[in-house]
Order: structure tokens, then C-alpha cells, then sequence
């Protein structure tokens, strides 16, 4: 073994080595707070496209609302017309 490949897997051990020591948690407990963040992320896009269709639904329900009131006022403007015409008519 050359001192270049002797140096680099004394270092790889090392780090090796090292970083188990320092690890902050047991693989057990990475999968668990792995998973755990994973369900708060699932949980989070749950709520917020409740939200956004709750949104959406009570924008679709003004847009409604609207369209129904604009209707019944041009309704109402034909009907007023109608009757001025037939009243100029009669005249």
C-alpha cells in the first residue's frame, strides 16, 4: 500500500470513528424524528389545501352571488324596458 491510500483510509477511519462518537442520536431515533417530521409536513399540506379550498369555495359562492344579482338587475332593467316600450306604444 502506497502512503497516499495508507493516509486516506487512516483518515476515512477516523472520521468514520468520529462521527459515531459525536452522532447527536441513534439511527432509531433519526428514523423516529425523521417520521415524525415527515407527518408534521403531511399533516401541514393537509391544513393548508383545507384552507385553500375552503377559500375557494366561499370565493366561487361571492362570485355566485354576484352573477345571480347582476342577473335579477338586468332582469329587471329589461322588464322596466318592456313595459316603457309597450306604455310609448300605447300613447
Amino acid at each position: 500500500m502506497n502512503r497516499d491510500t495508507c493516509g486516506f483510509l487512516i483518515g476515512l477511519g477516523a472520521g468514520v470513528g468520529i462521527g459515531m462518537m459525536l452522532a447527536p442520536r441513534s439511527g432509531e431515533k433519526t428514523r423516529s424524528m425523521l417520521r415524525d417530521k415527515a407527518n408534521e409536513g403531511a399533516e401541514y399540506l393537509r391544513q393548508r389545501t383545507a384552507d385553500v379550498r375552503d377559500a375557494a369555495t366561499e370565493t366561487i359562492r361571492e362570485g355566485t352571488r354576484r352573477v345571480t344579482k347582476s342577473t335579477e338587475a338586468v332582469r329587471a332593467a329589461v322588464d322596466a324596458g318592456k313595459q316603457a316600450y309597450g306604455e310609448a306604444l300605447h300613447s
